[in-house]
């Protein structure tokens, strides 16, 4: 709400009016665009924190 009636000055009646997914577009262009990463970042990720069969608890 704060970014739909703040940052985006809709009108009450607007925000209310629009979809999630339509939220999410106008979201969209105040941020920078997230890329998948490559092959050799997952491999490090994963190396990083690789699955489990325990469990938490």
């Amino acid at each position: 709400m704060a970014f739909g009636l703040g940052r985006l000055r809709l009108a009450p009646r607007d925000f209310w009016a629009m979809t999630p997914r339509e939220l999410a577009a106008a979201m969209s262009a105040y941020s920078a665009p997230v890329a998948a990463p490559g092959r050799d970042e997952l491999d490090r990720l994963m190396r990083q924190f690789p699955d489990t069969k325990e469990r938490a608890g």
